[in-house]
């Protein structure tokens, strides 16, 4: 009898220790958005599981594929528990799927509530980065334009560059000057590879539907955009202004873009083959980490995105977010609880805070961050500067209102046709106009 009760106080004691393994090792999953920095998330994932147990799950969503891996592991038994939606239309897709997080410590920890996604008095999504996108350039070069007794323009230096008349001249004359300043081309190549189209179809195209949106009046242009069932794309020209500025001077030739892909053409900058790149401050990370950089970080500058419009010498970077953080409401409340304690610990720990700022290189929207927190890469620092220049008004992200990702490929498909010469410039703005309606019309 005596063997048969310490046998079982044995296996009690053997199944609550289980028990308490099970529950320290909590197995959480992230979706991630962003490729080029699915490395450092897996790193965070480590030292998480390291000092608290859990284990966080970090799959990475090819570029461009998101809302369909999305829509693919969300119907699975192990799904995601943190997921991103894109604003108020990824909202209206996975509503179903989202906690309300207003009760929660990582909504409180956000500085500015109203940048959160909501409905009613429901969070849904709390974004966890701010960031800028315009065009890249490498200063090194532009002051060795500027000293060339061979240029053709009056200009001496990039803060005299602040309209699309200027950086045409500017460019121009450089790709004339490309041996001399030991360039293959002034523009980066423009990645058209199949999912790689973003920059352009969503990034590019901001401009004139911003454009367009504050011409009708309204005070934000993302709700104006969001009650728009079609639109004229009236600017389409400034649109074509830049775009044709970037594939005639670049390092590639356009019957080659097809197959250029966005890390091409970041390697290409931090390789001094090119003088502008257009990205966001999220690309330091990629230059900074391409073998063989040759750009010191006092180089790497920002400039808007001219395209020729009125007043647009008061125009500053694109600013804004379009990654906002979910948590899954089919999943258990044990993992809901889970996902969100570490999305605390990622954003006000010591530990997580040194990630966000030295590898993810994060502007962080939280109040648990001091300035001396914020990160120090250049680029975030451009963004910076920029956000607190006098005179200048930053462009908000007016993408979020885009209809849906189909309607974002179609566009990259138009225009990837242009180059190819097999469509004309009034064909992909007929693809704009329809593709824009009939997505918007779909997705009602």
């Amino acid at each position: 009898m005596k063997k048969l009760m310490a046998l079982a106080l044995t296996l009690i004691l053997a199944l609550g220790c289980m028990g308490a393994f099970a529950e320290e090792t909590t197995e959480i999953y992230f979706l991630n958005f962003k490729p080029e920095i699915a490395e450092v998330y897996e790193e965070i994932a480590a030292t998480y599981e390291a000092e608290t147990g859990v284990h966080v799950n970090v799959v990475t969503a090819a570029a461009g594929t998101y809302e369909q891996t999305l829509r693919s592991e969300i119907a699975k038994a192990d799904a995601p528990t943190i997921f991103q939606i894109n604003g108020p239309v990824g909202l209206q897709s996975w509503k179903d799927y989202c906690l309300d997080l207003a009760d929660t410590e990582f909504y409180n920890m956000l500085s500015d509530k109203t940048l959160a996604v909501t409905e009613g008095d429901a969070v849904y999504g709390i974004p966890y980065v701010v960031e800028g996108y315009g065009i890249i350039y490498n200063d090194a070069i532009m002051d060795a334009y500027f000293a060339s007794e061979n240029k053709s323009t009056e200009y001496t230096s990039m803060d005299e560059i602040k309209s699309f008349e200027a950086l045409k001249a500017v460019v121009e004359d450089m790709t004339a000057l490309k041996d001399e300043l030991g360039i293959q081309g002034v523009f980066a190549s423009t990645s058209m590879a199949a999912g790689e189209q973003w920059r352009w179809q969503t990034h590019l195209l901001n401009m004139p539907i911003y454009q367009e949106f504050k011409d009708a009046g309204g005070e934000n242009t993302i709700l104006t955009g969001l009650d728009a069932a079609e639109i004229t794309f009236s600017y389409n020209e400034n649109f074509k202004n830049l775009f044709d500025l970037y594939t005639n001077n670049s390092v590639t030739a356009k019957g080659l873009l097809s197959n250029k892909t966005t890390n091409d053409s970041m390697a290409e900058f931090a390789l001094g083959q090119c003088a502008m790149v257009q990205n966001g401050n999220w690309g330091a990370s990629q230059i900074l980490g391409v073998e063989g950089n040759v750009v010191s970080d006092d180089d790497i500058k920002f400039l808007p995105l001219y395209t020729g419009v009125e007043g647009e010498e008061a125009q500053g970077l694109c600013i804004g977010t379009e990654n906002y953080l979910c948590v899954n409401s089919q999943v258990s409340e044990e993992k809901q609880q889970a996902s969100i304690d570490f999305l605390v610990w990622l954003f006000s720990s010591e530990t997580g805070k040194a990630y966000v700022k030295n590898d993810l290189m994060f502007l962080s929207p939280f109040n648990t961050f001091e300035d001396d927190e914020m990160p120090e890469d250049p680029l975030s620092r451009e963004v910076l500067r920029w956000m607190e220049m006098d005179g200048v008004t930053s462009v908000p992200w007016t993408f979020a209102s885009f209809p849906s990702e189909q309607f974002k490929n179609y566009v990259g498909d138009a225009l990837l046709e242009y180059l190819q010469g097999s469509m004309d410039w009034d064909g992909v703005v007929q693809v704009v106009i329809d593709s824009w309606a009939s997505e918007r019309a779909l997705n009602a």
